[in-house]
């Protein structure tokens, strides 16, 4: 049946094998860089994305692309896609897949070691700031690089929840006087 649209049983076999190869170590990957290294793209960012793309791509189909092979390839990172989606469900996969929240500032103090940990740079937290409307290091509780390479920052004001810190590395730095007791 493929040898009809271009491709032997063995080609098929290569394009499903070498999809799962290719995602399994482009997920490896980006988990070992970090969470930065897809979250907001510079134009740099998105070349390399574009290129890293293109040789994924380009590893999955072989030396003689043809439709077939596209298209077996593309529902094999879509089916990939969609289990990696349900077993997140599972709390031992999600350690595996995702990567850690890290705090990045507690209170008006940095926290050095988590930002070269994760490779922001302080010129990246004072633009997240901006963005949030903090004018003052005064107003801050507390700033988080997110398991999905967002910046989060949260003002003082109201007490932070303790269950929202769960699984955020350098939680403990955050002053107590910013959190809620718990029953509150």
């Amino acid at each position: 049946m493929w040898h009809d649209y271009g491709l032997t049983w063995g080609d098929a076999s290569r394009v499903v094998l070498s999809a799962i190869a290719l995602y399994a170590l482009v997920l490896m990957l980006i988990r070992l860089m970090g969470q930065r290294t897809m979250a907001s793209l510079s134009n740099f960012d998105l070349a390399a994305a574009v290129a890293l793309g293109a040789v994924v791509g380009r590893a999955i189909l072989g030396y003689t692309p043809t439709l077939t092979a596209g298209v077996l390839g593309l529902v094999t990172l879509l089916v990939l896609q969609a289990l990696t989606g349900q077993l997140r469900r599972f709390p031992r996969i999600v350690t595996i897949v995702n990567n850690r929240a890290y705090l990045l500032m507690a209170g008006s103090e940095i926290v050095a070691a988590n930002l070269r940990r994760t490779h922001v740079s302080e010129d990246e937290i004072s633009a997240r700031l901006r963005l949030a409307g903090i004018r003052s290091r005064k107003e801050i509780a507390c700033v988080i690089l997110e398991a999905t390479g967002e910046i989060s920052v949260l003002r003082i004001g109201v007490a932070i929840e303790l269950e929202l810190l769960e699984n955020v590395k350098g939680a403990e730095l955050i002053p107590a006087s910013y959190l809620a007791l718990r029953g509150d």
